[in-house]
């Protein structure tokens, strides 16, 4: 099998916190065999679902990794970005026949949880490759 081509949507928001994110899901997929070939930046969170769609579209990324941590405000925000990010980009995946992965922490979490919880984005390019893997196994 070919080397799995994966695109990175990565929230500047809370960016000390999403870069050593990105960091760790690209040496993740180097480590894996996979190729991050494309990376969008994107202001937040909520913004993500555009740009996933864009990297969908493109014939060479076979998934797409979300990278990106929704902190606990003084409001409910945190739970409306990350329940309609989520929903929408679960759509995305199914419209598109593409895995889109969810390397998103948060809800619910201060600034300290979310430090501690970066190793969010290996899993999502963990999940991302495999998917790609055994959704290609089952099209031969």
């Amino acid at each position: 099998m070919d080397k799995v081509r994966l695109g990175f949507v990565v929230s500047e928001f809370n960016r000390d916190i999403t870069y050593e994110m990105e960091q760790l899901g690209k040496e993740h997929a180097e480590f894996l065999g996979a190729e991050v070939l494309k990376t969008i930046y994107v202001p937040g969170v909520f913004d993500m679902p555009l740009a996933v769609k864009r990297l969908l579209r493109d014939k060479d990324i076979d998934g797409v990794v979300t990278i990106g941590c929704v902190i606990q405000g003084e409001t409910k925000h945190d739970e409306v970005v990350i329940a309609q990010t989520t929903r929408k980009i679960t759509d995305l995946a199914l419209d598109y026949n593409k895995p889109v992965t969810l390397g998103i922490s948060g809800p619910g979490m201060t600034r300290l949880e979310a430090h501690q919880r970066v190793d969010y984005a290996k899993r999502a390019v963990e999940a991302a490759v495999k998917m790609v893997k055994r959704l290609k196994e089952k099209e031969q």
